[in-house]
This record gives structure tokens, sequence and C-alpha cells, in this order.
């Protein structure tokens, strides 16, 4: 079968292609930025890209169109496959009916540390030699792959809230009906589909609604939105993370990258990794339990997490130059950027940290975080903020409202010459974006090489 995929670059979209190519389709996609690191993992899979959304990208006719939620009406691609009648199906739903029909499916869903705790969920059971399938929003570096069938029933699966297709406003998460769930958290995201909270709120709970009996919900016991989630209804066992939790965790260094992990009471051993920040150590925690429920014992999996590698730019560490370290890193929400740099204060003590961030998210676009950003900020030595040209809003005053330095740039070029200008002595760049950045981590290296001016 010849599988066109829209929006096959996509972070999802693009390990649904490497999943159907695996199944033995011819798969081929269309996408308006192609950027690695899904771009390199397509190629390298064989898997033809299409620079934008030509209808001649569609001629001869597919099989099959599975469309992504980035697309909607008016879209050239899409205009044409309605007018063709070419079948045509969400991304959510094509996984559903030829992926996990019949397989034990781990989903990990909550605002934040979805890839990184799928990536950490997926691992510990291929240590422990389960042979997992998988399907993670990311690159996981144990895999260097973000998707594939594997050996067994069991399938690890991202879970985002976010939106179907146009014409599927149901959360992805609903489609795939696991037997165990994390809830890492929830706070408002999504502000382009989600009016409120609550709104988000109702989703989760719709998640919740297809756990079976005998499954498995885990979540953070301090977690007050997942708790009200689960008032409106739960019908399957609960296991709790952090402090008052069944599953806690005991710090043996304050960035944890070292701690104990105690169920039930007892100590199961000791993770000790190259991960930093109080986020990791919650998904961590979240990764054992759902791992327990499979049959995987803590001390297992306590040993897999001590080889785990993370994600590409998940805090990847990038280049070091004379001195310098550039990092990039995913985050894209207030929340998210405050625990990464809180990590990273952790870990580096007094030496210097430059956040360099991009606001470009749909909620960050409209406007959703922006009284949340200045405070995100505080543990960085200073702060620049890029401003695209689509920004809804004054960029300038959450900037004066920092409680370190921060300038606004409008160009790669002006960032990297305040880069250049600030980086006195061990400094660590932390670059943030949910895109490309337009390959400012490799100019800025570049750059930082050269020495001289910008």
């Amino acid at each position: 079968m010849h599988i066109h995929i829209l929006g096959i670059c996509g972070t999802f979209m693009g390990s649904l292609a490497v999943l159907a190519k695996e199944l033995g389709h011819r798969v081929t996609g269309s996408d308006a930025n192609v950027y690695p690191p899904m771009s390199t993992q397509l190629e390298a899979q064989g898997i033809e890209l299409m620079q934008g959304y030509e209808p001649a990208h569609l001629e001869p006719a597919p099989d099959l169109v599975v469309i992504g939620n980035a697309l909607s009406r008016g879209n050239p691609a899409v205009e044409h496959v309605l007018n063709k009648g070419l079948p045509y199906v969400s991304g959510p739903q094509w996984l559903a009916d030829h992926v996990l029909q019949g397989r034990w499916v781990l989903a990990v869903a909550g605002t934040h540390g979805k890839t990184t705790t799928t990536s950490m969920l997926a691992w510990v059971l291929e240590h422990a030699g389960m042979s997992p399938g998988f399907l993670i929003g990311g690159v996981p570096q144990n895999f260097g792959i973000s998707a594939r069938l594997g050996g067994t029933p069991f399938f690890v699966v991202e879970a985002d809230e976010y939106d179907s297709a146009f014409f599927d406003k149901r959360s992805k998460f609903v489609h795939y009906r696991p037997r165990t769930a994390i809830l890492n958290n929830l706070e408002f995201d999504h502000a382009d589909i989600f009016p409120d909270l609550a709104a988000i709120e109702r989703q989760f709970h719709h998640l919740v609604r297809t756990i079976p009996s005998e499954g498995l919900i885990i979540h953070p016991i301090a977690e007050k939105a997942l708790s009200h989630v689960l008032t409106m209804g739960c019908w399957t066992p609960v296991q709790t993370t952090g402090e008052g939790g069944q599953w806690q965790a005991r710090l043996l260094h304050e960035d944890g990258s070292r701690f104990e992990v105690i169920f039930d009471g007892k100590t199961q051993g000791t993770v000790e990794w190259s991960l930093t920040g109080q986020h990791n150590v919650a998904n961590a925690l979240a990764t054992l339990a759902a791992a327990r429920h499979v049959g995987v014992v803590p001390p297992q999996g306590i040993e897999a997490l001590n080889a785990f590698k993370s994600v590409k730019r998940r805090m990847e560490t990038v280049a070091e130059i004379n001195g310098v370290t550039i990092y990039d890193d995913f985050a894209h929400h207030p929340t998210a950027i405050a625990t990464t740099l809180q990590g990273l204060r952790a870990r580096v003590g007094e030496e210097s940290i430059i956040a360099v961030i991009e606001p470009r998210s749909n909620s960050m676009k409209l406007g959703a975080h922006r009284d949340g950003l200045p405070d995100s900020v505080r543990q960085a030595d200073s702060v620049i903020w890029y401003a695209p040209p689509n920004l809804g809003w004054d960029l300038a005053e959450t900037a004066a409202n920092c409680p370190v330095p921060a300038v606004v740039c409008d160009s790669l070029e002006a960032i990297i010459a305040r880069v250049k200008e600030a980086a006195k002595g061990r400094t660590h760049v932390v670059i943030m974006s949910n895109g490309g950045f337009g390959g400012l981590h490799g100019k800025l290296a570049a750059a930082l090489r050269e020495g001289g001016p910008a």
C-alpha cells in the first residue's frame, strides 16, 4: 500500500511514517518545514520527503492519506484530498487501527516530560529484554530512532493531548486505549485549541475512561489538576509518586543526578545518571512504576535508568568551544523553562548560564504564557529573547520584567553577537525552541570557533 503523510516532519507524524515503513508500506510525505532530527531520520529510512503541500505530490493518487493535525481546511493538499475523494485518516486513528490493536499499551501523558519519560520507559523495557514497540515524539539516544513495531505485545506511546486532525478534535490519546497510563502533570497549554484548563482536564478524563479496571494509572500526588481529573470518576487502580506518594526519591545530589528510589517505604536502589533536575527525578519514578506493572522489578529498572542517555533536543550538548557549552532544549512553556534551568544551575553552580529563548509554540504566539515567562528564567544569569516577525504581543515588556538582565533580538546575527559578548570564562548557553530556530545552534558554534566579530 502507498501511504502519503501530510505533515510528515512533525515528531508524531514522522514516527508514524517509520512504523508504516516497517509494516511494509511504501511511504512518502509532504511538509512545509523539513528540518532535523526528523528529516534526517526519515531520509535514512528511505522515505521520500517533499517540500510544501502541492496537490501534485498526491498524483498518482496514494492508497491512503494520513493527515497531520497541523493542516486545516484551505491547505492545497487537504483541498485536493477532499475534492478527489481520496481515502484519508488521522494519525492517531491509523496508529490505533494498524499498530496498537491487541497490544499492551503503556501511554505517557502530561503537559511536560512526555518525550523523556516515554523514552525512559521504552529503554527500561528494552533493557529488561522485553523488546517493546514504541512511538516517541523525539529521537531517544539509546535507540537512535523515534519509533519501531517491537517484537512483543508491549507498546510504549507518547500520549499527546493535542487534537487529532481538522476533522477530529478529540485529543490524540483518546485513540490509544492504554492498559498502563502515566499522567505526568497537567497545566494550561495549547491555547490555540483549549479555552482553559478545565477543557484540558475533560480530555484527560476521556483518557481515564478508556483505561481498564485491571490496568494502572500513575500520577504525582502533588498535581492538583490530575487529582481533580480523577475525582470526575476513576475505575482503575492508582499509584502515586513524589513526597507522600507510594514512589518517592531521596536526593543524594541536589541536581537530581543521584537519588535513592523508595517504593512502599522500602529502598529499591540508587539512580546515578547524566540527567539533572527534579522533573527528571519525577519522570524516573513514574517510569519505574509503569515498568513494574508489566513485570520489571524496580532494581532492574534502576539499572536501566543508570544507562539511559536521554533524548535529542532535551538538554542535548551540541558543542563545547573554548569553555562555552551550547545546549539544545525543547522547552516552550514557563514551567519547562524553569525546571530545565534549575537543573542546570544545580549542576554548574556559579558558572554563567545564558538562556536563548524562541517563543514559537502556538500558545506562546497567542501570549497564553506571557505572564509566567519573566520568572521562568530566574536561574539564568542573562536571557536573550528572540522576537519572530509573527509574534502577536510585546516581548520587550516581558524582557523588562525579568529578574535577570534580558534583551530582545530580532535576528540570529544579533543573538550570536550578544552571546559572544557575554560568554566570558565557563559559560553554558541553553537554546530553547520547539522548532529548528533557523539553525542557530550550528551558526553560534561556528561563530565561537572562528572568534572575532559575529
